[in-house]
């Protein structure tokens, strides 16, 4: 590998902000009006917002009038997760259903008391227990209910059947809210497929700036009543605050490009995941693919090497020029075992080995034969310690 070199493999983390992203933060930083102002310059700043909420929401099928603007997707979920969210005339969820591999700024963000929180189970693969969901409907009976289901898993990749998880919760009169932060900009997204009230995202993940996310509700016949930021009467007063200006452009410039290479980039990083997944398997024959019987996200692959410790390998695939995680970013210098392979039953051993690989818009065949060769260096050397220990 040549001095310096480094393979980024941890997309679903951040993403790296694209050139042309740059490009347009740059130039909104170079607006001196607020947005809310009503003279030229100002006018100059509300012209690149209402810009980038017409192609965010283009990115996942939405209309442009009901696209919110926040710092990200952890404060999305944390306005949106609330007994405040309703449609309009009725009144708002008594209860919470939530995934049990959802993200924790949905497991910990949310607005319910502890007591009227409950948790959908995953089976083995990871995917969401649509059996236990209409069953729990059936039994509550009164329609109250406000559901959370991420459309993908930021560990495993595993998308999740959020359509069919919304006919059942509509069929019982409740309400559907879906973490999109993972799967916008690498598969196909429509909010009125998906059949979802309310969706969130955001826009480091899709080679945005960080700092900056969304919530789209499915209609203006959607509300949050009870508003998490307070003030003026910004994003229609869902959210108060003199709007960042240059994030959302950069996050509307993201969106653009996300959506205009999907189909291509889909098909590009699927073919590349595959040949990374089977060097695993070449290198490490009794390695365990993470949810390799599921619909999965096409750049993502988590894997699990018996013997190899998710700590130990991260700092060896560093010194070799390769980054990957251990599973969630938020998580981040406090490697553990997941919850979300807890909640799947993957043996604790294994699950405290899991590596993410995760693909993205820099990644290139170069990246691919790279990470292999440092796989086969970590591989080996655990290889002969196991036998000089036999």
């Amino acid at each position: 590998m040549a001095s310096g070199q480094r393979t980024y493999l941890d997309h679903n983390a951040t993403s790296p902000v694209r050139p042309e992203v740059a490009e347009a933060v740059l130039r909104a930083l170079q607006l001196p009006g607020n947005a809310s102002s009503v003279h030229a310059e100002g006018r100059a700043a509300r012209a690149e917002i209402e810009k980038a909420r017409e192609t965010v929401a283009g990115l996942v099928g939405a209309k442009a009038k009901n696209v919110v603007f926040t710092s990200g997707g952890t404060e999305a979920a944390n306005l949106v997760l609330t007994p405040g969210l309703r449609r309009l005339g009725q009144d708002g969820a008594k209860r919470l259903l939530v995934g049990a591999a959802e993200h924790p700024c949905v497991l910990n963000g949310h607005r319910f008391p502890v007591e009227v929180v409950e948790t959908i189970p995953v089976d083995r693969h990871g995917v969401l227990d649509l059996a236990w969901l209409r069953a729990h409907l059936e039994k509550a009976g009164d329609g109250r209910v406000l559901v959370s289901v991420q459309l993908a898993n930021n560990e495993t990749g595993v998308v999740q059947p959020v359509a069919e998880a919304a006919r059942l919760v509509h069929d019982h009169g409740g309400l559907i809210h879906t973490d999109a932060v993972q799967a916008a900009g690498k598969v196909r997204v429509d909010l009125v497929e998906l059949g979802v009230d309310a969706m969130t995202l955001s826009g480091h993940k899709i080679g945005g700036p960080k700092g900056i996310g969304a919530v789209i509700l499915a209609s203006d016949q959607v509300e949050v009543a009870e508003r998490l930021i307070r003030g003026g009467g910004q994003e229609k007063g869902f959210r108060a605050g003199t709007e960042n200006v240059a994030a959302i452009a950069g996050f509307g410039a993201a969106a653009e490009l996300a959506l205009a290479s999907l189909e291509q980039e889909t098909r590009r990083l699927r073919e590349l995941r595959d040949e990374a997944e089977a060097q695993v398997r070449r290198i490490a024959p009794d390695a365990l693919v993470v949810s390799s019987a599921a619909e999965r996200l096409p750049n993502t692959l988590a894997f699990a090497i018996p013997g190899l410790r998710a700590e130990t390998a991260l700092i060896a695939f560093d010194l070799a020029g390769v980054a990957l995680s251990s599973g969630s970013a938020c998580s981040s210098g406090k490697v553990k075992r997941s919850h979300v392979l807890d909640a799947m039953g993957v043996e604790p051993a294994l699950a405290e080995g899991v590596l993410r690989v995760s693909l993205g818009w820099t990644t290139t065949q170069e990246d691919v034969i790279r990470f292999a060769e440092a796989c086969e260096r970590v591989v080996g050397t655990l290889y002969k310690r196991k036998a000089s220990a036999a």
